[in-house]
């Protein structure tokens, strides 16, 4: 346990995303990272309730594999038999006391941006991020984020999905220029930050969490850890 934060648990959060790393830390949580390297369109689904579950999981999954390997390549890198007298002893390296019982809880998690009924990912290039945020403009669109929490030690996995509705006033040509021109929204679902200072005035009604509409909806993410433990 970390008596500094009071948490019983070790988290990896499986995200390189800026927002999340801040909502999680906001939560008071302490973390590592680790980022999955999958190929996100090679999944596909029609419902995007189903696009961001299995996303997520198909993240968990890649993370998961990725510590094994890291754990097969430290057994193979140390002796693991030690042999006294007539006794073979296992010294397979391990922790003891209290951090021998801490679980490690794996968060990995998706979002996509639903447009009109249809599904809008990272933007593919300016010309559509451009696209994406023109039609934003006087209009609303809605965030779909997955959150899955997997205990590295049990095996126990949950997951869920939050959705959030977004209005906006009428967005200037100006501003989706300054926008496409500082490049952030190309690496974020549908192009859209809500919290970004060019954006956020234009921001008329969020109807949810904001920390949904940035990737990490704390509410869920406190409950699925709790089901998991």
């Amino acid at each position: 346990m970390d008596s500094s934060t009071g948490q019983e648990f070790k988290i990896i959060l499986g995200s390189s995303s800026v927002a999340r790393k801040k909502i999680l830390a906001d939560m008071g949580f302490e973390f590592t990272t680790m980022s999955a390297d999958i190929d996100e369109k090679a999944i596909r689904k029609e419902k995007p309730e189903d696009l961001v579950t299995a996303l997520a999981e198909a993240k968990a999954n890649a993370i998961v594999g990725k510590l094994k390997n890291v754990e097969n390549q430290e057994k193979d890198a140390k002796p693991t038999l030690v042999i006294a007298a007539d006794t073979v002893e296992n010294v397979q390296p391990k922790r003891h006391g209290k951090e021998d019982a801490e679980p490690t809880l794996l968060i990995t998690c998706d979002q996509v941006v639903v447009y009109e009924g249809m599904i809008r990912e990272k933007p593919s290039s300016e010309e559509e991020a451009r696209e994406f945020i023109k039609g934003y403009s006087g209009s609303h669109a809605a965030t779909l984020s997955s959150v899955l929490v997997t205990n590295l030690s049990t095996g126990l996995r949950k997951g869920d999905w939050d959705k959030v509705e977004i209005h906006f006033h009428d967005i200037p040509e100006q501003i989706i220029d300054n926008l496409i021109k500082e490049g952030n929204v190309l690496n974020v679902a549908g192009g859209l930050i809500i919290e970004h200072p060019l954006v956020l005035p234009y921001v008329k009604e969020v109807v949810g969490g904001t920390d949904s509409v940035m990737g990490l909806p704390k509410e869920l993410t406190r409950r699925l850890m709790k089901e998991v433990l």
